[in-house]
């Protein structure tokens, strides 16, 4: 109940008020506070209300136990961006263009449609952005910290929950083979990523996973280019200076 305070715990969500994006704010805090736990997309039409949500969640929290539990995300970002003065959370909700170009990138299918970015600052100057990744491995879910700089190259890869057994999870050494990776690399387990004997699922999904975040950035956080006084100089008379595909 405290994460919708003031509605009755019997008050469908919808009716009480909250749109498309408080449902979408409401899965993603639901899922941080349960330690990354993959949630569905459904989880507000398949228990509408308060205290469907609250049973659900109470059955779900045995399962949850054994999970380990290695950072929290306020402590992972702040460790991630210690001489940040703000960092700034955000919820997007990804339609049309946006999510077709994030399907092609990532070669998913089924890519989320709402996603969280966190954007560090330290005053006005931009230190870079995260993202809290959370997928299931095998049958049990892991999440994961994606940093970038503001340039959109990989700082760090740092997992936060870890659901399945931990001879599953490769070692800091094997995720540090992200760092300096971009959108232009290609990531494939077994090539430019060394695999992990005994864990090649884990692998596979933390790969997949950098390379959601790296079409965020590329679609939802990359500035568009803007032409200089030259090349608009350059532009023939009475003719608009080509625009950036968005």
């Amino acid at each position: 109940a405290e994460l919708v305070p003031g509605v009755p715990a019997d008050a469908p969500l919808m009716e009480a008020g909250l749109d498309s994006l408080g449902v979408a704010e409401l899965h993603n805090r639901l899922s941080t506070r349960l330690g990354g736990v993959e949630l569905p997309e459904t989880l507000t039409f398949d228990f509408p209300t308060l205290r469907q949500l609250e049973a659900h969640v109470a059955a779900l929290v045995p399962a949850l136990a054994s999970a380990k539990v290695f950072a929290s995300q306020n402590q992972a970002l702040r460790e991630a961006f210690p001489d940040a003065t703000r960092i700034e959370r955000e919820t997007r909700v990804v339609v049309g263009s946006e999510f077709e170009r994030i399907k092609n990138l990532t070669k998913d299918d089924r890519p989320a449609k709402v996603i969280v970015l966190h954007t560090a600052w330290q005053d006005d100057t931009l230190l870079g952005y995260a993202h809290i990744d959370v997928h299931n491995v095998r049958t049990k879910p892991e999440a994961f910290m994606v940093v970038l700089a503001p340039d959109g190259v990989v700082r760090s890869v740092r997992v936060l929950a870890f659901h399945e057994p931990l001879d599953y999870l490769p070692t800091d050494r094997w995720y540090a083979q992200f760092e300096g990776k971009t959108g232009a690399d290609r990531m494939r387990v077994g090539g430019d990523i060394h695999g992990v004997v005994g864990a090649t699922l884990s692998a596979q999904a933390a790969s997949d996973g950098v390379r959601r975040m790296l079409a965020y950035f590329e679609v939802l956080l990359k500035a568009e280019p803007v032409a200089s006084e030259a090349e608009t100089a350059l532009a023939p008379a009475g003719d608009e200076p080509a625009s950036a595909e968005p």
